[in-house]
Parts: structure tokens; sequence; C-alpha cells
């Protein structure tokens, strides 16, 4: 018999309870067909009666019959949330951020994930060059979304060449085959300049566009570039004119799309309105925040949460206190701007914004995201940094206390004689770390 899918968790009070499955357990099938991966898995359990063959941790074989709700989950999680082994990216794409990394780093750091079911469990952004016929089969008959396409060029001859696969040209017939399925789907531009914008960038937002309503949102990123591009496609960094262009174009899209479709459809991410020096659009425009995600209205978004904190707040002053809040070249205008809102309510809070440069990618690199611990670390020694450092929660890895860099939280404050407090992305997050 097939070892199955081990379990590694039953959650409290779930259906997986109640019929006594436990940790270590294997589940072989459901309905008696075999499970591949989470695509079967939750396709399969999502009937009102199954059947679920078990293997016991002892050796017993124990098939299980169910009644529940329709779609509803029984409450197993597996060792492997894929139920399967990743799926690496086969492209060699002139814009990857993974092979502009610096050599050293942990192993994780260099793994190119390309996986369809990271997509629909994620949110990930997939190319669809790694997908068969019949995975994209799977898709459609299991009616997964949405899906998460990392378009940036419909030009099948461009994109062979920027995603250096010979199987990238098929990207419209693939999005036009999930379309006619009624499969959701957004989609992403990592723009580089001279290749994929000017006319080309029209060409890929009408391409898109065609797919409305089931294509529900794309959003337009500039490539970002690291120090560490020796040997690798010469690509260059975009002006502020370049990115206003760029915004003219997108903003020129938006008011056709908005006439036929009232949805504004095509965003730009943050980083084209700073550095064209242009201000970020009304939170009307952003439909709903669809591509937080990719930083597109990631920061007029934190604006709004934190006005609105500051218009609610009733406590009229607080002890005197001084802190130092510590971001990216991006967002640090931004942040102190904020800052001087809530100095004109709290005068006797001392909050100091200090932008930290990227040594370690190099100072190109300016989204606080990609900060490393010793930057962090170097820029902010021997400062006063008062009695508390402020760091955003996205220069941790997911899910740990560590930075880029490996460089623990712990070994910041230590080096700096200073509790770190995380704050989380929203504006309320930011305003309480102020105040507290």
């Amino acid at each position: 018999m097939e070892a199955g899918h081990i379990i590694k968790k039953i959650l409290p009070g779930s259906i997986a309870e109640e019929m006594d499955l436990e940790p270590g357990d294997s589940v072989i099938a459901v309905n008696d067909e075999p499970i591949k991966d989470v695509f079967d898995y939750h396709y399969l359990i999502n009937d009102e009666y199954i059947e679920l063959t078990v293997l016991k941790k002892s050796g017993e074989e124990w098939i299980l019959e169910i009644d529940k709700e329709a779609e509803e989950d029984v409450g197993i999680e597996f060792e492997s949330s894929l139920m399967d082994d990743y799926q690496s990216c086969s492209n060699k794409c002139i814009f990857c951020f993974i092979d502009q990394l610096p050599k050293g780093m942990r192993s994780t750091m260099y793994f190119k994930d390309d996986d369809s079911r990271l997509s629909f469990l994620q949110g990930n952004y997939i190319t669809l060059t790694n997908m068969k016929d019949e995975d994209l089969e799977r898709i459609i008959k299991y009616k997964l979304s949405p899906i998460n396409i990392s378009i940036h060029t419909t030009n099948p001859e461009l994109r062979v060449k920027m995603l250096h696969n010979r199987f990238a040209g098929k990207i419209m017939d693939q999005m036009k085959k999930l379309y006619e399925a009624g499969i959701i789907m957004n989609g992403q531009i990592v723009l580089c300049k001279g290749v994929n914008d000017g006319e080309e960038l029209k060409k890929t937002i009408r391409d898109a566009g065609s797919f409305l309503p089931y294509m529900e949102s794309l959003s337009v990123v500039p490539v970002g570039l690291s120090k560490y591009r020796d040997g690798l496609y010469p690509l260059e960094p975009f002006t502020s004119e370049d990115a206003r262009e760029v915004l003219n174009i997108i903003h020129s899209y938006q008011e056709q799309f908005m006439d036929e479709y009232e949805t504004h459809f095509v965003h730009a991410s943050d980083e084209w309105y700073i550095l064209a020096d242009e201000p970020l659009p009304d939170e009307d425009n952003y439909d709903g925040y669809v591509q937080l995600e990719n930083g597109v209205g990631m920061l007029r978004l934190q604006k709004q949460e934190f006005l609105m904190a500051l218009h609610e707040d009733s406590q009229k002053t607080s002890p005197a206190k001084h802190c130092t809040l510590a971001t990216g070249k991006l967002a640090g205008p931004f942040i102190q701007e904020l800052v001087n809102q809530f100095n004109k309510k709290h005068p006797e809070i001392q909050a100091d914004v200090v932008e930290i440069t990227n040594q370690f990618f190099g100072p190109r690199i300016t989204v606080s995201g990609l900060l490393t611990g010793q930057d962090i670390i170097s820029e902010l020694k021997g400062r006063d940094l008062g009695t508390q450092l402020l760091l955003p929660v996205n220069v941790l890895r997911s899910g740990e206390d560590v930075l880029l860099d490996d460089v623990h939280l712990s070994e910041i404050e230590k080096t700096l004689q200073v509790p770190v407090r995380i704050v989380q992305s929203n504006g309320q997050d930011l305003y309480n770390a102020l105040l507290s």
C-alpha cells in the first residue's frame, strides 16, 4: 500500500478529531481515488459525503464514511502544504532577482518557485511556463482560482526572450483557456526599461484587458536591480521622466477601462509615484486594493489607516518619549509625513525617521522588504535611538524573527542596545507603536 500523505496536525473540534485521526496517520485516498497533491485533495473533499481511506500509525487501514456540509473542511493539516514536491522555475528571466543575490546566503534563498499550487494557496505569481496541458486542465476541472500570473509581456517572441524559455510564448493561449473556463486571474508586469515598456506595455495592457472580467487586475512594477548583475542581461534603472511616462500610459488605460468596465483594472505600484514625484492616487482608484502584495496602494492604505487612528485618538497628551523608526529609502519621506501629522497632536513624542541605505544589495534597492540586519546596524550604530527602535514587519523572513542576511532581531537589540518593536504594515499599528 502507498504511504499516502502524512498528517501533521488535527484541528480542534474538527471532523477529523471526531474520527479519532492523529498526527502521523496518512491519508491514502478520497472516495477510492488516490491523491496526487493538494489540488486533488481540496477537490475531492468538497462533496457532502466522502469516504476517507486512512493508514493509521499502527498499520491498520481505516475507511471512514463522513457526512458533512458541501465544501466543509475536515480539519487536517499535512506535513507538506502542497502534499507534493515544490516545482522549481525553469526560466532564466532577464530580471530575476534571485539571480542577483550574492553568494553565501542560505540555500533556500536561491530556490525559484513557479508552482501553480502556490498561486492558488498563497497568492504567488507564476509564469505558466512550467505547466503542461494536463496541469492547466486540472485547474479548470477543479475550478481553482484566483490564479496569479506573471505576464510581463504578451508579445510571444519578446516573452521567450525575457523568460529565456522557448515555451513562454504561449501565454495568450493559456490565459484564453482559463478565461473561457471562467477562472479568475490577476496579472503582473515586471517592467524593464527599453524592453517591455512603451508600446509593448500598451499592447500587454490591452491584451490582458481583453480577458476582463475574469482577469480582475493587472499590476505594473519596476524591475529591481541589485549590484550583483555581472554577466546578466544589461538593464538600466528607470528615471523620474521614465516613471512619469509609465504613469501616463497606465492612467490613460485606467480611464478607458473605467468607462467600459467600471474598474481601473491596471495599477502602478507605489514606487512609480515616488520616483515620478507625483501624489498617490485616491483610495477609490485602487479598486479595493486588489494588488497590495505587489506594492500597489500599500502606502495609500497605510496613510488612510494612520489618519483614521489620528482622528479617533482622544488622548490629549502622553508621557514624553523618544523612539526611532528605520525604513527603506522608498518609504522614508512618506513615513516622515505621517510622523509630522502625528506630532501636531503629540509634540511630546520625538520620533526620528531614518532611511536605511541598502549597501547589501546596492543603493538602487530602496524597499524596506530587502533591508538586511547588517545595514540597519551599520546605519544606526552610534545614534541616540531613544527607548525603542521600530522596524517594519517586511524586513523579517515570513514567520521568523530573522532578516534576509540571517541577522536575528536579538542581535540587533544587543548591538544597538535598544528594544526592537516590529510594526505591522497597517497604519493603526504604526500609530499604536508611536503612541505606546
